[in-house]
């Protein structure tokens, strides 16, 4: 017999969202001095290839180095590229090749919108913090988890096999995305710590936010407010000491 699938497919959402989407209260947090300071005005092209090259050289042996000294049996030779596709949006991102090998790849236009090395550093920071927390293998397991249990929902409550491919895919998504806000936020601590190894300033490298759009704390959202990382940056910059 036919089920109405939306009733279904409602039931499921609400399931899997379940404390998967939560945030908390917490006081304001005291800013560095730094995130205060004007970034500067835009900078050319050649500079900001420079200050690129510049940050690359400094912050990858302090990387590594924290790699190292933070994990066991993960693969800690970075490789950072720039990603020169024509028309990518400002964008920077993290990744795995074949072997494990941890890829980081920044957008031209990433870089050319930066207006100092010590946003470039936090940028590079906080990409690098997502392998060395291992992310990626923690998100593809909530992912999965999620599509099995939406699947599974699915089947026994007797849904026609459209409906159980539809109920993964809303599965999958929201899994994704269970805990990539908390991801986010422990990408920024980490990288601040990295940041300021590296002799930059993670306040500084993280006014960045200020200047592109806010996602807020949107329902399923994948980043959390600006506010909330830059209330991150500051609270972890107080602890180390970092300026």
């Amino acid at each position: 017999m036919y089920r109405p699938a939306a009733p279904l497919l409602f039931a499921i959402a609400a399931a899997l969202l379940t404390g998967c989407v939560a945030t908390t209260a917490q006081a304001p947090a005291t800013l560095p001095a730094a995130m205060t300071v004007p970034a500067g005005p835009p900078v050319d092209a050649a500079t900001a290839r420079a200050n690129f090259d510049a940050v690359l050289t400094r912050m990858e042996p302090v990387i590594e180095q924290e790699c190292r000294a933070r994990t066991r049996g993960l693969n800690c030779d970075y490789r950072i590229s720039i990603d020169a596709r024509p028309g990518q949006p400002a964008n920077a991102y993290q990744t795995r090749d074949g072997a494990g090998r941890p890829v980081i790849a920044f957008t031209s236009a990433l870089i050319a919108d930066t207006r100092n090395r010590d946003e470039l550093a936090f940028v590079m920071g906080h990409e690098a913090a997502h392998h060395i927390a291992d992310h990626i293998p923690r998100q593809q397991q909530t992912t999965m988890a999620g599509a099995l249990f939406g699947g599974l929902a699915a089947a026994l409550a007797g849904a026609d096999p459209s409906t159980v491919d539809m109920a993964q895919n809303i599965g999958a998504s929201v899994g994704a995305r269970a805990y990539s806000k908390d991801h986010e936020l422990e990408a920024d601590a980490l990288g601040t710590v990295l940041t300021c190894a590296a002799g930059y300033s993670a306040g500084r490298g993280a006014a960045y936010f200020a200047r592109i759009p806010d996602p807020g704390d949107r329902f399923l959202g994948s980043h959390p407010a600006n506010s909330q990382r830059m209330a991150t940056v500051g609270r972890v910059s107080a602890e180390i000491g970092c300026r």
